[in-house]
């Protein structure tokens, strides 16, 4: 059997929330670290990793390093992990850029997948940049539990990959911080067919009686919208 164990990090110092953060270095707030400590306790025994890996943004390191609390695990840096990279829009509130940038924040909201900020990365580049690795990763490591510690871009590039889902619905996969997701498959099977995906903390949206999922498509510049983060 062969588990990955993805991991957002924990809320982010500031008013990250209403603000487009990618590379952008900020460390956990105090309530962030709090919720990877919660979480540390899961990855026991039962969860042990055998390598953890993390990108080199403080946030992800420091997600890591609670996460391992001092145990003999090797912990891999990986600059490849790094949250999309958004350009010229970095730190920039949404309402700033909704207000200021009108066409080009619509622009974003009708083609998610493909809309580039300027001098940043489309959420096509960021699956090309994290699936080379995640290929690289699951050819290295054929059985065991590995253990990611990444950002929500990042996480769900990952999981639409392994759910068949297009990219264009990647916000139909919610990634709160501090989530776990579990992807599970044996060995046997093909790498990228996962017998099981378990999503703790992670819930995707939902609309109707059929369970159908849905994404949300307008922006709130007064509270978190996950379809524009």
């Amino acid at each position: 059997m062969r588990t990955v164990l993805l991991i957002r990090h924990g809320a982010v110092a500031g008013d990250a929330a209403h603000c487009f953060i990618g590379h952008t270095d900020l460390p956990m707030s105090a309530e962030g670290e709090a919720q990877i400590r919660r979480l540390a306790p899961r990855l026991g025994e039962r969860m042990t990793p055998d390598v953890f890996y993390c990108s080199d943004l403080v946030r992800s390191r420091r997600t890591a390093e609670l996460l391992l609390g001092g145990r003999a695990i090797p912990l891999r840096i990986q600059p490849e992990l790094r949250e999309i990279n958004l350009g010229a829009w970095e730190g920039r509130s949404r309402c700033d850029v909704a207000e200021q940038q009108p066409a080009e924040y619509e622009q974003r909201g009708c083609d998610i997948e493909n809309f580039r900020p300027p001098g940043g990365e489309s959420f096509a580049d960021l699956a090309i940049r994290i699936l080379d690795f995640w290929q690289s990763l699951i050819a290295e490591h054929t059985e065991g539990t590995i253990g990611i510690a990444a950002h929500a871009g990042v996480n769900r590039v990952i999981l639409c990959h392994v759910l068949g889902m297009p990219l264009r619905d990647l916000f139909r996969i919610a990634q709160r911080p501090g989530c776990l997701n579990i992807i599970e498959w044996d060995r046997q099977l093909p790498a990228f067919d996962p017998s099981v995906l378990r999503l703790a903390g992670a819930v995707s949206r939902m609309s109707g009686e059929s369970g159908r999922r849905t994404a949300r498509k307008s922006v709130k510049c007064g509270g978190l919208d996950e379809a524009y983060g």
